[in-house]
């Protein structure tokens, strides 16, 4: 049977939304910033931008979603993955979750500044979250402004596409963007803010599902709530398991802790350093997600890291990397 023509105008992309239609949403919908209970998500708007401008976009990943090179390079598509529009099926939400930082408990963390535009699912069958970083506030941002910067946004847009080439597990980026606004940031913690180009990223991945999702309800006692997670976990990224049971959760658990162990292989064979594996940056599904102070080794040394914060410990450097994926896993 052949398969559908390519997409050619955004409106057009199929998605299919299950994390919201399926999971406890947020009833309140001013989207202050606070503690929110009992939710998988708050649905939240991107914030609008001045004047988004193309830098790049992945055209591996634009096939992929089916999108031609002209749906790419239109300003609609611009405007969209600025922020600045919603194009038809999307339906925009954070994610609530918690997190290990630095081995403690840190209590709620979920999207700062990131927002889920929806889940699209391409010719193939595939589905494909869809997450702008840098998109504005969120009720997760706490005292963040929800913004990203152009370094940090080239950063992340061309070490994942990188780590894809190196065979490496990881998210993707469709789109890097100007906002065509000022972000304030004191880029080297001296006390001397200044302004900054602003950016977002587009990132793609089958799903963002990180372990701090589940220790969040585990840490609350909400257990009605985390089946409730895990179930749709397993039944929308783990179908092959079959349905949700006791048995299928032990089997569920392997494969996150197989799938974590190979992405940390290929990590300590290319030499990279993720700088910051807090439960909140793990995936589920064994993908190098959350692309911050990280690095890759110049010369062999188990001791280097590549983020500041981590002086003096060294808790996040290479050679600890496989030992803290156990820890996180337990």
């Amino acid at each position: 049977m052949n398969s559908p023509p390519p997409i050619i105008h955004l409106d057009a992309l199929r998605f299919d939304n299950r994390f919201v239609r399926e999971l406890p949403a947020d009833p309140e919908i001013t989207n202050p910033r606070r503690h929110v209970i009992g939710a998988c998500y708050s649905r939240v708007l991107p914030t609008q931008v001045a004047r988004p401008q193309m830098v790049a976009y992945s055209k591996e990943v634009a096939r992929q979603l089916d999108l031609t090179p002209e749906v790419c390079e239109s300003d609609y598509f611009v405007q969209v993955f600025a922020g600045n529009r919603v194009s038809a099926g999307m339906d925009s939400y954070a994610t609530c979750y918690g997190g290990h930082q630095f081995g403690h408990w840190a209590g709620q963390l979920g999207d700062g500044r990131a927002i889920n535009l929806g889940e699209v699912i391409n010719r193939q069958g595939e589905r494909l979250a869809l997450q702008l970083k840098g998109a504005g506030r969120t009720p997760y941002s706490r005292t963040a402004d929800g913004q990203a910067v152009l370094r940090s946004s080239v950063r992340e847009f061309s070490c994942s596409e990188a780590m894809h080439r190196l065979g490496v597990p990881t998210t993707r980026t469709l789109s890097l963007i100007l906002s065509g606004e000022q972000v304030i940031r004191d880029m080297f913690y001296d006390g001397y803010p200044k302004g900054e180009p602003g950016a977002l990223v587009c990132r793609v991945a089958p799903s963002f599902s990180r372990f701090g999702r589940f220790e969040l309800f585990i840490t609350r006692g909400d257990i009605e709530r985390l089946r409730k997670l895990v179930d749709d976990t397993i039944r929308t990224d783990f179908p092959h398991l079959g349905e949700p049971s006791p048995e299928v959760y032990r089997t569920w658990y392997t494969e996150v802790c197989r799938r974590t162990a190979e992405m940390i292989v290929h990590w300590q064979r290319v030499g990279f350093v993720h700088g910051v594996t807090n439960t909140d940056n793990m995936s589920i599904l064994g993908l190098t997600i959350d692309y911050g102070p990280y690095g890759w080794l110049e010369n062999y040394d188990p001791h280097w890291k590549p983020n500041t914060t981590d002086a003096t410990h060294h808790r996040y450097c290479f050679g600890h990397q496989p030992e803290i994926a156990f820890w996180n896993l337990e």
